[in-house]
Formats: structure tokens, C-alpha cells, sequence
């Protein structure tokens, strides 16, 4: 399937609408207090008993940060004092042991994610600790994926250095944009001579894989500063880049309040921002995965997306699909087969929890078979912009046209905006409507309610 992706201004102001960005189906709003802990813990024993069980992808979630960022909307506590990270490690090696009592001990860890927050805001001492624990009770692949979000603020040469000694293969960084005026203004000044030596470092250390997040829609953002800082970044040619649409909700995130709103691009600037940033990235040989996420054509997210085991989870796009998620860490968010369950977000509430020898397990969602079916439906498109329909009614042993009549309908009117191409043997996301793959998505997505305040979610474009 080609590459390509055709913006069509008057069809993404037609179809601007707020919606989930899918990391899960159902999605988050539809956890519930309801499921709790012994839930997970059945459903964790259960999924040892598979023919085959799922090799195992784990999450921790560090939630520190020495300074803040105004636009972060991430789960995070804002501290200088190092000994707040020297507490949550004792409850997190105590999360790990609880956590790993629920796995048989042959079950093969694939991938390994450390996210937050700011992972490098632990010492070298507090890295190695931590990964000797985890290897202590989880059997990690010798050639497995190993990744963690840094800020170059708080590393160097030498923190890349240690962190591939300790296995990590891949690394995400937060750049968001190198225009210094832009910096100031949400308050996360970072020099392009700072990224690139720990871009060069990471290279020359062997790191298989360099991600770098930009956002759009930043206060005093223009085509012009933007494209200035694409070409920097084309220039250091990461292997993938993330290009986030920036969501201001102050009133979800209260350090976004420090953001004055009248700096911000207008709506028409920030898709013209948008369309500049996907035709020159394509143009420079960078292949358009789908949502915000670009790859060069060797990556292994393109690669996925190629022959068909692309997948999207609560870390974005994935080259691996069939893994149980066990995450860790306030907030984090499990996926264990078909279900989820996610940690409390409160620091106080985690620590109490796990002082009683608990899981800090708050809430989550049991999936219906009907969810899961969706959810199949919903992973083809926003992957790979096609559903094979006789596939899908094979897999599933239903009609696809009798089951989903309404949606049929829904993507007839899509059709006919060129979004899409509908026939019996399958839906085509059609290049027009790749920038709007979620409002497709949203077709199968039993829960969306016009009533639900759109605030819950971030625009689609």
C-alpha cells in the first residue's frame, strides 16, 4: 500500500471533532471502579493456562520531573528532591514481586518500556537497581525490545552510555520544537547541540531505534519557525518521529494554565503547520504509520505496518501484537488478553496500597465479545487503513453486514466524502481520510455519545 496521505483542508474542518485516540478498546473513560484487583489477578492465572501463553511486554511508569512543562498533560510529580524517587522504588520493587508471583516464570518478556515523567530523573545506581529487579523476577529475551522516554536536559553522553549497558536498545526523546522563543514559553528550553550529541551518542552506542516527539500548536508557532526546526530535525534523521497535536485543556491539566491562549496558532495555522510537517517528512523518505507517527522505510514500526503485524496499544504503535501488558508504576495501565486494569494515580494511594501487600489496582474494564470484535476492526484501520471483511467474518464466524448495519451506512456517507472505499470484500482508508482514521474508527465505537462532554478527548487532527 502507498505511503501517501492527501490533505484535504475542507474534509478535516468538516470532520473536526474530538474522539479517542484508540490506545485501547473500549477506551479509557469506560474503566470503572467496578474492576479491581482480584479481577486482574484471575484474569493474569488464567491467561497462564492458554495452549500457547502470550509472551509478556512490561511497563514502569516513573513519574518524576525536576522541571515542568506547561503543555505536559502527562501523570507526574514535579520535585527536586531526589529522595521522592527513593521512596516510590521501594514500592515499586514490592509491585514487581507481587506482580510477577501472578506469571509463570517461563513466560518470555518481549518488550520492556520505561516511561513517566522522566525516566533518567533516577540516579545510575537507582537504573541498575531497578533493572537487576526486574531481571530477578521476569525472564527478559536476549534479543528483546527495550525502550525508554530520556529528556537530554537530564542525561549525557555518559547516561546514554549506561543505559545501553543496562539493555535498553531504543530510546524516545522529548524535543517538541527548537525554536527558542517557543521554548521560553512552555518553559522547556533545549538546545538542537544537546539532542544531537545525544542522538549521536545513542548511535554510536548501538541503540537499534531513536524516536523524537515534536508538538504542534504551541504558542508563537508558524509554518515558517516549524519548518525550521523539521529541517534540524531531517538533518539529524531520528529513525522515527512523532508529531503530537497539542491539546489545551487547562481545566484537565492545570500547568497548561501558564500558557497564555492568545500566543497560541490559530486553528487554520495549526493545520497548515500540520500539512507542511507531513509533506515535507514524506518528501524526505519518512513513511506516514498513521495518526502522528512517522518511520523511515527500514524501521521496524514501517516494517509492521508492511506485513501485517502492526498493532496500537497505550505506547502508541507497536511492532509487537501479541503480548500480555503488565504495567507497573502510579497510573500505569494493563492489558491482560482481551481486558485492562489500570493503577491508582495518586503517589499516596500506591504507596498505601502496596504497604497492605496489594496490587494498586483502582480500576478497569471487562471486556464483552462484542468489544473485542470491534476492537479487531478498529486495530485493522488505524493500523493498516484496510479491513478484509471475508477475513474478519472468518475469524469471527459472523456476518459482518448483518452485525453492523448502522456502521455500514455511517461509511457510505464517508464514501462518499472519499474518506474510504467500501465493497464486500473490505473497507479501504483511502488517502484523504488517513488523517481522519479515528473519525472512521469511531463508526465501530459502541460507546461514543454525543451527549458525553467532547472535553473527555482530544481533537482529531
Amino acid at each position: 500500500m502507498s505511503n501517501n496521505v492527501t490533505f484535504d483542508t475542507a474534509l478535516i474542518k468538516r470532520y473536526d471533532v474530538a474522539g479517542p485516540r484508540y490506545t485501547s478498546y473500549p477506551p479509557a473513560t469506560q474503566f470503572t471502579d467496578k474492576i479491581g484487583k482480584r479481577n486482574y489477578q484471575a484474569w493474569a492465572r488464567s491467561s497462564n493456562e492458554e495452549l500457547i501463553p502470550r509472551p509478556l511486554s512490561l511497563y514502569f511508569h516513573i513519574p518524576f520531573c525536576d522541571t515542568i512543562c506547561y503543555y505536559c498533560a502527562c501523570n507526574k510529580v514535579v520535585t527536586k528532591n531526589k529522595q521522592r524517587s527513593v521512596e516510590y522504588l521501594v514500592d515499586l520493587f514490592h509491585e514487581i514481586e507481587l506482580q510477577s508471583e501472578l506469571y509463570d516464570r517461563d513466560r518470555i518478556v518481549e518488550q520492556l518500556h520505561w516511561g513517566g515523567g522522566t525516566p533518567t530523573f533516577l540516579s545510575h545506581e537507582q537504573m541498575q537497581a531497578l533493572m537487576d529487579k526486574i531481571r530477578q523476577h521476569f525472564k527478559l529475551h536476549d534479543e528483546g525490545q527495550y525502550s525508554i522516554e530520556i529528556d537530554p536536559r537530564s542525561t549525557n553522553p555518559g547516561g546514554i552510555n549506561h543505559l545501553r549497558r543496562l539493555g535498553f536498545n531504543r530510546i524516545s526523546i522529548g524535543v517538541q520544537d527548537f525554536d527558542h522563543k517557543v521554548q521560553l514559553a512552555v518553559n522547556r528550553v533545549q538546545s538542537v547541540e544537546m539532542t544531537r550529541s545525544v542522538i549521536d551518542t545513542a548511535r554510536r552506542s548501538g541503540f537499534k531505534s531513536i524516536n523524537v516527539d515534536l508538538i504542534y500548536g504551541l504558542p508563537f508557532q508558524s509554518v515558517a519557525s516549524f519548518a525550521q526546526t523539521l529541517e534540524t530535525l531531517i538533518d539529524i534523521k531520528p529513525d522515527r518521529i512523532a508529531v503530537y497535536n497539542y491539546a489545551h485543556l487547562p481545566h484537565r491539566f492545570p500547568p497548561q494554565r501558564r500558557i497564555n491562549e492568545e500566543d497560541l496558532p490559530k486553528p487554520e495555522q495549526k493545520l497548515e503547520i500540520l500539512r507542511y510537517s507531513i509533506e515535507r517528512l514524506t518528501q524526505a523518505g519518512y513513511v506516514y504509520i498513521g495518526m502522528d507517527h512517522f518511520a523511515l522505510p527500514n524501521d521496524e514500526l514501517a516494517i509492521a505496518q508492511g506485513n501485517g503485524t502492526l498493532h496500537r496499544n497505550f505506547q502508541g504503535y507497536s511492532s509487537h501484537a501479541q503480548c500480555d501488558s503488565v504495567a507497573m508504576g502510579v497510573s500505569a495501565i494493563s492489558n491482560i488478553g482481551d481486558h485492562y486494569c489500570q493503577n491508582t494515580s495518586d503517589l499516596q494511594a500506591y504507596h498505601e496500597a502496596l504497604q497492605k501487600n496489594q496490587l494498586p489496582i483502582y480500576r478497569g474494564c471487562e471486556t464483552r465479545f462484542i468489544d473485542v470484535v470491534r476492537n479487531d476492526i478498529i486495530q485493522h484501520l488505524i493500523c493498516h487503513f484496510y479491513l478484509n471483511i471475508t477475513d474478519f467474518e472468518s475469524r469471527w464466524h459472523l456476518k459482518f453486514s448483518q452485525q453492523f448495519t448502522s456502521e455500514l451506512n455511517q461509511l457510505k456517507a464517508m464514501e462518499k466524502d472519499g474518506l474510504l472505499s467500501l465493497d464486500s470484500a473490505g473497507i479501504t482508508v483511502l488517502q484523504p481520510g488517513r488523517l481522519l482514521v479515528r473519525n472512521i474508527c469511531m463508526v465501530f465505537d459502541r460507546f461514543i455519545n454525543p451527549e458525553v462532554k467532547p472535553n473527555l478527548f482530544s481533537r482529531i487532527v
